[in-house]
């Protein structure tokens, strides 16, 4: 059943996807996209364009929307398709919760402890890994479409990508603002 492999799948990416919600979307597009087939990559696109303008964290809007869609294409009903987003989103968030209940009790106790600062040191390279597979795995063909199918949009999508860039990294534009000028610039030029 359908919703018990939402829960399951969820589950284990909240278990092991580390980093936050950008560091899961890699582990997110993998599993409901490549591994279940619940969703195509321009579903997922749409999804994560979607989780990062509603307000909360981009890893649970990302599964709320996954556990809907996947149910919705699956053939079921509307009702059971918020219960698959009700079952992705508890899924995705009881590993953390279980975890934070028993690594605040332990952290309070073991802190200063040069074993638990070294544990901190060495998850860091991790988590930079799953935020650069996630920015990979969103510049594909579907988003930036090629060069040798349409030179036009490619070079429309490359140039608002390394705007959005500069903008939000070197001269600290807020990302909402960003966001909002890349989605007129796409709007005006792209169509």
């Amino acid at each position: 059943m359908i919703f018990l492999q939402l829960f399951y799948t969820f589950f284990l990416i909240g278990l092991f996807g580390f980093g936050g919600g950008y560091g899961m979307l890699s582990l997110i597009q993998n599993e409901t996209v490549h591994v279940h087939g619940w969703l195509s990559t321009a579903e997922f696109t749409n999804i994560v364009a979607i989780s990062q303008m509603t307000p909360g964290p981009v890893g649970i809007n990302s599964a709320t929307y996954c556990g809907y869609t996947a149910v919705n294409n699956a053939g079921y009903g509307m009702m059971m398709s918020t219960l698959g987003s009700a079952t992705a989103t508890f899924a995705l968030v009881l590993p953390s919760f279980i975890m934070m209940i028993v690594i605040a009790r332990m952290f309070m106790k073991y802190m200063n402890t040069p074993t638990v600062q070294h544990i901190f040191l060495g998850l860091r390279p991790g988590v930079v890994g799953l935020l650069a597979a996630a920015t990979l795995m969103l510049l594909d063909k579907e988003n930036f479409s090629s060069w040798a199918e349409n030179p036009w949009q490619f070079s429309i999508s490359v140039a608002l990508f390394v705007a959005t860039f500069v903008g939000t990294y070197w001269l600290h534009i807020n990302p909402i603002r960003m966001i909002g000028y890349a989605a007129f610039a796409g709007l005006v030029l792209l169509y």
